[in-house]
This record gives C-alpha cells, structure tokens and sequence, in this order.
C-alpha cells in the first residue's frame, strides 16, 4: 500500500482508506511537515506519515500531545512550509489553547488541521463530541469528505484556502469516513519546501490586546470572503435537481452516501443539497434551495448544526418550510442506511419490500452472548490489576485513565472507580486524597503521561498529598497501533533518540519514593503496593513490562520459542480463580476441567504464581510460525 500511496502515476486509480487518502492529498499538496497524536479514529493518518516519510522526503513526527502536535505544524507554517496536523475530536480540546489563538493571528504557509469524531464511541470512551461546534468558535473553515476521493481533494482544496486567506483550515471526518475504503483516482505528487524561514512580524504574532480586537475584526473579514467561495464552490452541490418534489435534503459528510442508497432503495429521487464547506455555510445557496420547497430533511450525525441554521434561513425565504431532523433522526450515535431509510419512508410514505421494524425485531430476538471487552491474554496490566487488588486491600479508590488499561473498569478487575480524561486520574485522586482519609491508586499509562500526566504529578508534589501513582509503563502506545513515545527512544521516523524515563521524571519532580517493578514478578509487585500504599508521601510504581502483543511478535519476527503452560487436572481444585477473578481470556471450561489454550497462552506465566494450589505448570515450548 505504501508503494501504491507514492505512486506518481497521474489518473492511476488504487483503493485507499479514507485515511490513507489524506495523506495522499497532502503529497499532491506539497506538505512539508506533519505532526499527531495518536488517537483512533485518525490513528491511520500519522501512522502511514510514519511509513512514508522518509521516501517522500517530508518531516514526520509523533509528538507528546495535541497541543505540542498543532505548535509544532504551526512553527512550519510560520516558517513557510506547508504542514498538516491530525487528532481525534478529544485532541481539540487539549489543542484548543493555540488553535483558537493561531485563527486569530493566522497563517503563512497553508496549514490544515485534521479531525476525526467518532459518533457511537467505536474507539472512544467519554463522550459524542461534535467538533463543528469549534470551527464556529474559533472561526475556522471546515470541510466535510464524504468518502475517500473527498478525502484527498478536499486536502487540495484546503491548502489553497488556508494559503489565500492566512487562515488554518478544518477537514473533519467521523469514523466511517476515516476508515471507509474506495477507489481514489490519484493527482500528481507535488514536492514542498521542507526547510524554510521564519520572518520576525510583531505586527502579525502580537496577539495582546488591542491587537486582539483588531485580528478578530480581520478574521471575521476573512470568514466572509470565504462564504463567497462557499456559495460558488462545486463541492457544495445539488444532486437531482430538476426532480420536482414537495421535499428536498440537505445532508453533509458520510450521511451523503446513506441518503443516496436510501433514495435507490426506495426507488425515488429527492433534489439534495450536499454541503462540503461546511464552515462558512453557504447561506445564500441553501436559501435558493430551500424556498421551493414544503418542507426539507436535515441528515447530519450529532448535533442540529445545519438543521438550527435552515430554521434560521427559512425565515427570511421560506417561513412556511416543515423541517424535519431530530425529530425524525437520532441526536446520537451513528447513522447508518437503515436509519435514513426510516426517516426518508416516514415523510414520503414509501415503503421498502421488507419490513425493517420486522428484520430489528428478529435480530432482537436473536440471543447473542453478551462479553465484556478484556485485556489481552499475558497484558502485563492484568497482572499490575491483580498485584494492586492484593496488595492495597479492601476500600481503595482506583483512578483510571484513558488507554489499553481503560478495561480495568470491567470485572473481574475493577480497577477503576472513574475515567474522564488524558492525565485526570491524577488530578482527581489528589483531590480525594485531600478531602478524604480513604486510600488511593492513580493508574496512568505511559504515552498518557508524557501527554498529560507530569503536569498532575508535579501537582501532587507541590500541594502535598500521598496517592500512589502506578504508571502502566508497557514501553509502546498500545491502544492506537504501537506508535512510539519519548518513553521508548524511537521518533515517529524510526530513528533513535533519547529516552526518557518515567522514573527519572518522577525523581526530577521531587517524587521520593520512586520504584521500577516488572508486574509480571507479582510477590515483589504485591509487596512494593503494600509497602507504598502506607506512606504518607507521594510514591510512584512505575510497572514496567513491554506490551505482550508487541512481545509476542517481536519473538515471532526472531523466531523465538515461547512457554507453554497448562493445568496439572489432579492439583486443581476447580477454585474458578484463574478463570474468574485472574481473568486471562486463555483460561476456559471445558466440562467440569478448567484449561488453558495454547493457541491464546503468550506463555507469560503470571497465571502459575497466583494459582493458590500450585496447578499450572509450565510444560515445554511452543514454537512461534514466522510471518
């Protein structure tokens, strides 16, 4: 796929993921620079970046958040070089800070800033986030792809914008978008500067008041002069339009395609208007729109944005319009075509040859087993669960955090009380360490705490109060797909740099007791969170043991052997602990006999050390197949 995303063979067509074809986009761009985060759904853009780079001859970089991520791409946009960078909807927030600043203060070379929301939480936890609400916020133009040819145009189109106007530009996708697969018909690569100059301009990066009042004045200014592009733009268009129908459809992103497929199997047509530059709307184009009609269908996943807009507009046009959306369409989760089909069948009394509410009602009735997600067999967060189970004792506050560990919510571990966001457990048990007398664990991985967690460590140190911080330290960012961090001494372009270890930061912050433990040797871990937990100071445990997954596949590349373990039937005592309370996804019932499966078993061998009978036991090894 790498080979084929540097194609430089004008109109060859290849199929790429939504994601994969933003990067595609910013070759034919002339990027220079491109910065991340990683985060899922967007995780694709920064990893093909990663793959890539080198050969394209363009700067790469994991970086340690997404407000350092977006700094950075506007350093090289500053300094003449087009930059790109891309986050998950939770991203904007951490990089609102600048983001809401740098609209202000502008751009040099084009800039754009790469958003993917996840409507029904498929790789997120805390909230449906509607990102548009921030191009309306800060003033910045948004475009809207609704498959991946989009995908890679719409990247062209927002260079040019950003370059035109000074002005960082939104592409947002959601999940199916980003992740969707198509056929994209490729542009010639274009080769950017990827060194260029920063000019000193006081008049341009003084953001202090009254400077601030004047450029909020010029980017209001601007965001008119871009409407007028909005209304002329091919890319908001209208699909049927010389169908006549009492009911039109205004639809933006992957809605687009469900609106289409619902209209072919409905076997109608309805005039539609699609709109791709989302921010500006095109105000005076959907008035032209909407003032033949009787009434009008807003599809849009999330919040009533466009819907609350054509509430407004009507009034000027059409005040008689009916408008249908969320009364008519979910506020949340994903849409998919069942749904719009739903909608569309109700306004229009079409109807489908099958019953949908009939094909819901037997899927329904359809008794699929019900599990939990659960960490991966041999994850060496499991056995930091167990040993901080054993080893705090009854009545402790678990603080959780947001990655792989986040499943340490679930049973059997139940190990964390609460999750809110990047770095929160810290500030959080800090505050229940000072308004309680109950003991507290902070858990927190170790991408999480170079993104966000020093700050609350160095919080805890300053206020004085005595948590004990576990950092889950499995030497990968391994929620999103293995990307490096400045734990591991790796850059997002494969070369070597420094590492920098948790310990020593923790050192650095006047942490006094400081430990490194390998969970997977339980006694000392059980005995470190025992001997900690007491202490009337902050203490961090840095659990160090590399992600089994990435272990396991390392030995496969090398061809190493690993353990085989399984369960002596004549000591166990058929206790359920292995099963139930240890949790590793291995161990199964067969009968009245609990076992291992050895296709699952990564051979970690914690399992034999909590057993109470001494009834698993290492047999031999088994012989990892290279691949």
């Amino acid at each position: 796929m790498v080979k084929n995303l540097l194609s430089d063979e004008k109109g060859k067509k290849i199929i790429l993921m939504g994601n994969e074809a933003i990067v595609r986009g910013a070759l034919e761009s002339g990027i220079g620079f491109a910065s991340t985060y990683p985060g899922t759904p967007s995780s694709e853009i920064g990893d093909t970046f990663s793959e890539i780079a080198r050969d394209a001859g363009i700067y790469f970089e994991y970086s340690t958040n997404e407000k350092v991520a977006l700094e950075a791409a506007m350093g090289a946009c500053f300094s003449g070089v087009r930059s790109m960078v891309s986050m998950k909807h939770f991203g904007v927030n951490v990089a609102s800070d600048s983001l809401l600043a740098l609209a202000y203060v502008g751009t040099n070379a084009g800039m754009i800033v790469v958003v993917a929301d996840d409507p029904n939480c498929w790789s997120s936890a805390q909230s449906e986030q509607d990102t548009r609400y921030y191009a309306r916020l800060g003033h910045i133009p948004m475009l809207e792809p609704s498959d991946p040819q989009e995908c890679k145009d719409f990247v062209k189109i927002a260079f040019n914008i950003s370059e035109k106007f000074k002005v960082p530009v939104f592409i947002r996708t959601t999940t199916r978008v980003s992740h969707g697969r198509g056929i994209v018909k490729l542009g010639k690569i274009m080769k950017g500067k990827t060194k260029g100059f920063f000019k000193k301009d006081l008049k341009k990066f003084n953001s202090l008041p009254p400077h601030t009042m004047r450029m909020h004045e010029e980017i209001l200014q601007k965001i008119e002069k871009i409407r007028k592009i909005s209304e002329k733009t091919k890319i908001n268009l209208v699909v049927n339009p010389r169908v006549k129908s009492k009911l039109g459809i205004i639809v933006s992103g992957v809605s687009f395609g469900y609106a289409m497929d619902a209209m072919d199997d409905l076997n109608i047509k309805i005039p539609a208007l699609k709109l791709s530059l989302t921010y500006p709307l095109p105000e005076k184009k959907i008035k032209n729109f909407i003032k033949k009609f009787k009434s009008i269908l807003v599809i849009e996943e999330l919040e009533p944005i466009l819907e609350e807009a054509v509430h407004r507009l009507a009034k000027d046009v059409n005040p008689k319009l009916k408008i249908f959306g969320k009364d008519y369409l979910p506020k949340s989760g994903e849409y998919d075509e069942e749904i719009v089909i739903s909608a569309v069948g109700k306004i229009t009394g079409k109807k489908l040859k099958m019953s949908l509410e009939y094909h819901s009602r037997k899927y329904k009735e359809l008794k699929i087993p019900k599990r939990l997600p659960v960490l991966c067999p041999g994850c060496p967060h499991r056995a930091t669960f167990w040993a901080a189970k054993v080893g705090a004792g009854t009545n402790t506050i678990f603080g959780g955090d947001v990655g792989c560990y986040i499943l340490g919510m679930f049973p059997p571990y139940n190990t964390q009380d609460f999750i809110f966001s990047m770095g929160a457990s810290e500030g959080i048990i800090h505050g229940i360490k000072k308004t309680t007398y109950q003991k507290a664990i902070a858990f927190i991985g170790d991408s999480t705490f170079f993104h966000a967690g020093m700050p609350g460590l160095v919080n805890i140190v300053y206020n004085r109060s005595n948590p004990l911080v576990i950092v889950l330290d499995n030497r990968i960012t391994a929620m999103t797909g293995h990307q490096p961090h400045p734990g591991v001494g790796i850059t997002g372009m494969g070369k070597k740099t420094k590492e920098i270890r948790i310990e020593d930061v923790a050192k650095a912050c006047k942490v006094k007791h400081v430990e490194v433990v390998d969970p997977f040797n339980v006694k000392k871990m059980i005995k470190t969170i025992r001997k900690l937990i007491r202490s009337d100071e902050i203490s961090v445990i840095v659990a160090k043991r590399e992600c089994q997954l990435l272990a396991v596949r390392k030995k496969r590349k090398a061809g190493i052997k690993i353990p085989r373990y399984e369960i002596n039937q004549k000591k166990c005592r058929k206790c359920g602990l292995c099963l139930y309370n240890f949790g590793c996804p291995a161990f199964y019932q067969e009968g009245d006999k609990i076992m291992i499966d050895k296709n699952l078993c990564t051979g970690c061998g914690v399992c034999a050390q909590v057993c109470p009978n001494k009834a698993i036991r290492r047999i031999g090894i088994r012989k990892v197949k290279k691949k």
